[in-house]
């Protein structure tokens, strides 16, 4: 006799989302994603959980490295005993509408991590940088009770300001040597930018960049900002062991610091 499996209400899924079943958590993702009929009731549920985890928003061209980073911030977040959740927003197939590109290969080596939770989801021709389904999904891995939410949006560069809306802390990933300072002043992505990742820091143009950022910085307000003032942290992040590594400790701190900033003055939504 085949057993009947038992249908679970709104409430049954969260509470064991809550209670840390990673298949729930990847079920309701799912559900999200789909635009489930019940997603609305489940998100209201999953919100009073919600407010707690840090919401790392990081945007950039393509090439600039930011899976590389994101790999890294886990190392360190993960030695500071934090957990981690990285959802990575990805170009979608034409044909499924799903992600090209899959989260154990591009974050294999934290797969087996108990304290990392990985998802890459697709854009399903969403403008902005983001999927239609984003800000769900971050408020179910708040659910999680993780420490740390990193969203690595699409990697098309301009249009990539939807990342302003659903992450407390927005970061800009640049590199020398492809124009992307100048891009970044025309396209006005500085100014949704809490802070500016100068990565491949050991090229031989870097110097010339920095210098350009900081005096676009330097010309630019921003109204939305108040008085926090976003700042540039150069990174070498390409290198396979930690020795080769340099600027992630002072980009944790960063981002601590404006996270810091966002509590004191009752700024992060939740």
């Amino acid at each position: 006799m085949v057993a009947v499996q038992k249908k679970l209400s709104p409430e049954d899924m969260v509470a064991r989302l809550l209670a840390g079943d990673l298949r729930m958590a990847a079920r309701l993702i799912t559900m999200a994603e789909n635009r489930s009929e019940k997603i609305g009731e489940i998100m209201k549920l999953i919100y009073p959980y919600t407010g707690k985890s840090m919401i790392i928003g990081l945007t950039g061209a393509g090439g600039s490295g930011k899976s590389t980073l994101i790999n890294w911030l886990i190392d360190e977040f993960r030695s500071r005993e934090k957990t981690v959740g990285v959802l990575a927003v990805d170009p979608s197939s034409p044909f499924t509408g799903g992600a090209l590109l899959g989260d154990r290969i591009r974050f294999q080596k934290h797969s087996l991590d108990d304290g990392v939770f990985l998802r890459s989801m697709g854009s399903r021709g969403y403008l902005g940088g983001l999927s239609r389904a984003t800000s769900d999904v971050i408020r179910i891995m708040e659910g999680m009770g993780l420490d740390v939410i990193l969203v690595e949006t699409l990697g098309a560069g301009q249009d990539e300001v939807d990342i302003f809306h659903v992450a407390q802390t927005c970061i800009l990933l640049l590199t020398p040597g492809m124009g992307d300072d100048i891009q970044a002043m025309k396209a006005g992505i500085m100014e949704i930018a809490h802070l500016i990742v100068l990565n491949k820091a050991d090229l031989d143009n870097a110097e010339s960049c920095l210098r350009n950022l900081e005096a676009t910085l330097h010309l630019s307000s921003n109204e939305c900002q108040e008085d926090w003032a976003p700042r540039i942290i150069p990174t070498v992040a390409a290198g396979e062991r930690k020795g080769e590594i340099k600027g992630i400790k002072e980009l944790v701190e960063a981002i601590l610091e404006h996270q810091a900033y966002l509590r004191d003055g009752q700024n992060i939504e939740t």
